[in-house]
């Protein structure tokens, strides 16, 4: 691949430490040698997987450990993470401890397209008035990393709609928010549905929220990470149709036993030997890569690999890649004789959340207008004045790219390119109101376009009826979906309030 040697290994030991793993980067020699390390590591991140022979490789991996393939370009139709340029290995680093340290998440399609599925967790069991725990760096993306905290979040208050009580935001240097548990019912757990955003674009995907998603199951709820099919591969009524059937679906979703057995216990199944996979590979079409990609020639391959530190848990045979479905239903679990098999709690229909980061916000503010059941929609830095969007060609016209399906026009000098009809219909500044309780999240040191998107839809969702809390406080665009960070312990502290006050 065309990348400094060095530059590589910096980004990689960097996530090592965050993550709290030990790990090394491997130049591989060829597939055999990729071949070799994938029968013999836990964890193994692969890039930029080239060639047909690395590909039947991640079809068919010869381990049972956890492989995630990563392309730094982009790679038209790829359901793995790619085109996000360097930046994307340490994605993908994070996304392999993930799943390494949560292989009881159960994946779940509802509908037929490989990008028509949720992931969801399901909290330990809740116990009522309990502290919200530390956030566990390992689930921390290092969007702040280099550069020194915002002071003066600390003693900061803001109102949380449907409570009558305000919620403070916690000290930067404790990391803790003392905040009820999302205990309710006994047995049922309220749920929050996680809609991530990307402008729009495919190359994004629910991998950016899965810090979100271990930080909320610690605090009791059960959390749908939902992905969908983007508008640049399926156009603009894909997309919103998905993010209503993603959001339907949880109404069918029942209780299930948790997923994850140990690797240790797996690999002492018979069937579970190295040609025994549940995996699916992320393809570039059905043809694997195009040559065109590829930098080192055929077999070649730069490939970091992580071994879990002494606290890391053992790992479930994986799937493969960020956007891949299991099988529709989980086989039943295989478990250590002698430990028993805890009883998973069912999800509470009357107290679901959705909370939508950047552009998706606004896809889930659009569902929740269109009729989605929900006790409380969440703004996370949300685009939510589509007409300006497109107007100020924010993101190089993410706004028009998306509603045509491909690259945007040139923005026009005397209006934007929205069709009249779509904007009414998408924009969340022109559905208000909504009829739902809802928390607009907004840092202060995000785009400033977005900071006024957020003030200016507050205002108006408050003149139209709708009961809002505004949270603005220091932070950037990653630090709303950053566990540990002022920002988000502020916002799930508020989403924990409302929860826990829905009767």
């Amino acid at each position: 691949m065309v990348a400094d040697a060095e530059l590589l290994g910096e980004i990689a030991r960097r996530e090592f430490a965050a993550l709290g793993v030990a790990g090394r980067l491997v130049h591989a020699r060829d597939a055999a040698h990729v071949r070799s390390l994938m029968r013999t590591e836990d964890v193994v991140v692969v890039v930029p997987a080239p060639g047909p022979d690395a590909r039947t490789l991640l079809r068919q991996p010869p381990g049972s450990g956890v492989v995630v393939p990563v392309d730094i370009d982009r790679v038209p139709g790829a359901r793995h993470i790619h085109g996000r340029g360097l930046a994307g290995l340490a994605w993908a680093i994070r996304h392999a401890v993930h799943r390494a340290r949560h292989p009881q998440v159960r994946r779940i399609p509802y509908g037929p397209s490989p990008e028509q599925w949720g992931d969801l967790y399901l909290p330990p069991a809740p116990q009522a008035g309990a502290a919200v725990p530390d956030a566990d760096p390992a689930e921390t993306p290092r969007a702040t990393e280099g550069r020194a905290e915002t002071p003066g979040a600390a003693g900061e208050r803001a109102e949380v709609p449907g409570t009558g009580r305000h919620a403070e935001v916690p000290s930067a240097a404790g990391g803790r928010a003392e905040v009820p548990g999302a205990a309710g019912v006994p047995g049922r757990v309220p749920v929050v549905a996680l809609v991530h955003g990307g402008y729009w674009r495919s190359e994004w995907a629910a991998d950016l929220m899965e810090a979100l998603c271990a930080d909320l199951a610690a605090r009791g709820f059960a959390v749908w990470n939902l992905e969908y099919r983007r508008p640049d591969l399926h156009g603009w009524a894909a997309t919103r149709q998905d993010v209503t059937a993603g959001l339907a679906a949880l109404h069918a979703i029942g209780p299930a036993t948790p997923t994850g057995p140990t690797l240790a216990a797996r690999r002492a199944q018979p069937g579970n030997g190295p040609d025994a996979s549940d995996r699916a590979e992320p393809r570039n079409g059905p043809d694997a890569a195009d040559p065109a990609e590829l930098r080192n020639g055929p077999g070649a391959a730069d490939r970091a690999e992580l071994r879990n530190g002494p606290d890391a848990p053992d790992r479930a045979e994986p799937r493969n890649g960020p956007d891949t479905p299991d099988r529709a239903e989980p086989q039943p679990p295989s478990v250590a004789p002698g430990l028993a098999v805890p009883e998973a709690p069912s999800l509470d229909l009357d107290r679901i959340v959705v909370a939508g980061h950047s552009a998706g916000a606004q896809l889930a503010l659009r569902a929740v207008a269109d009729g989605a059941r929900v006790a409380l929609a969440v703004s996370l830095a949300g685009v939510l004045d589509l007409e300006q969007t497109d107007r100020r060609w924010l993101s190089h016209g993410a706004m028009a790219a998306a509603l045509t399906g491909g690259e945007a026009p040139a923005p026009a000098l005397d209006h934007g390119s929205l069709d009249e009809g779509e904007l009414l219909a998408s924009s969340p500044l022109l559905r208000l109101p909504l009829g739902v309780p809802q928390i607009v999240v907004q840092g202060r040191g995000d785009d400033v376009n977005l900071v006024d998107f957020s003030r200016r839809y507050v205002a108006a969702a408050r003149q139209a009826g709708d009961e809002v809390a505004y949270l603005e406080l220091p932070g950037d665009h990653q630090d709303v979906i950053t566990p540990g960070t002022p920002i988000w312990q502020a916002t799930a502290a508020a989403i924990t309030r409302v929860v826990t006050a829905v009767t």
